[in-house]
């Protein structure tokens, strides 16, 4: 028995994994810090002799280190839950919303994966394709791709032979 709980579960389901996209995905939060410290930067460098230069670098600091949180927190509560029933992906779009969707394991067809480039087979994350009658869901960025289809081919080699 799994001891992972989460809203909507079931009585009788049970989680088996979870996993989220690559830390990778957050990069935009340090791509806005980097260019909030250049932006603080700039007017230090053109006006030296000002103190209060330094509070405008600060605050651009500040702000930056904001949206590097912010960009973390929406990697963070992200995630796709994986029981012995479904597949729950959770994407938090912004601090207050969030899209749920859930794929039953008894409807997916195949599950494949591949790694994009030679940048994502250095830094270990991949694509994987679940299809389904219905349609297709796509999980791109996801760490160490090989290990996380083993397991879901596990467990869907499970459900039919269970």
């Amino acid at each position: 028995m799994s001891e992972l709980s989460f809203d909507g579960q079931r009585e009788d389901e049970n989680v088996v994994f979870v996993f989220r996209r690559h830390i990778s995905t957050a990069r935009r939060g340090l791509l806005f810090l980097a260019c909030m410290v250049v932006l603080g930067i700039v007017p230090m460098l053109l006006w030296k002799d000002d103190s209060r230069m330094f509070w405008v670098f600060l605050g651009c600091v500040i702000v930056g280190l904001f949206g590097a949180a912010y960009s973390y927190l929406l990697w963070y509560f992200s995630v796709f839950i994986v029981t012995d029933e479904r597949i729950r992906q959770i994407t938090q779009k912004s601090l207050f919303k969030k899209t749920i969707t859930d794929l039953w394991l008894d409807k997916i067809q195949s599950i494949s994966y591949n790694v994009p480039s030679v940048f994502a087979g250095i830094f270990n994350y991949g694509t994987i394709l679940i299809q389904t009658a219905v349609g297709d869901l796509v999980i791109s960025q996801v760490p160490k791709p090989g290990k996380i289809h083993n397991k879901l081919q596990n467990i869907t080699k499970d459900m039919t032979n269970g």
